[in-house]
C-alpha cells in the first residue's frame, strides 16, 4: 500500500514550508525586547532566512557554525541595535525557538551592509 498524502491524517511536516508562511515583515521597536533577551540573530542578505531557519529547527549544527565563523549569522550587537534604531530599520523575521532571525529589509534600502 502506496502513502496518501492527501488523506494521511498526520502528514510529514515541510518545515521549510512552515517557517516561510510564518516569515513576515517587522520593525526595529517591535524587536528590541528580543535583542534585550538575547535571542535575535542577524542574517546577512546573502542567505536565505527561511534556510537558516530551517538549520536551526533541524539542529544542524555543522552548517549553522559554518555561517557563525563566516559572520553571517551572528548575534545582534549593540552596535547593530543602535544602527537600526537611527536608521528605523525594518526587517523580515521568522522565529525558529528560541531564536527570532532577522535580515534587514533590502527594499527599505538598508541592506546589510555586512
Amino acid at each position: 500500500m502506496q502513502d496518501d498524502p492527501v488523506n494521511d491524517p498526520d502528514p510529514p511536516l515541510d518545515v521549510h514550508h512552515l517557517l516561510n508562511a510564518q516569515t513576515g515583515r517587522i520593525g526595529w521597536v517591535e524587536l528590541q525586547r528580543h535583542f534585550a533577551r538575547g535571542l535575535l540573530l542577524r542574517v546577512a542578505s546573502g542567505l536565505d532566512l527561511v534556510a537558516v531557519a530551517a538549520c536551526i529547527v533541524h539542529d544542524d549544527a555543522p552548517r549553522l557554525q559554518a555561517w557563525l565563523d563566516s559572520g553571517e549569522v551572528g548575534k545582534a550587537t549593540l552596535d547593530d541595535a543602535r544602527r537600526w534604531e537611527a536608521e528605523h530599520t525594518e526587517f523580515w523575521a521568522v522565529v525558529a525557538a528560541p531564536w527570532v532571525l532577522v535580515q534587514e529589509d533590502r527594499a527599505t534600502g538598508r541592506a546589510d551592509q555586512r
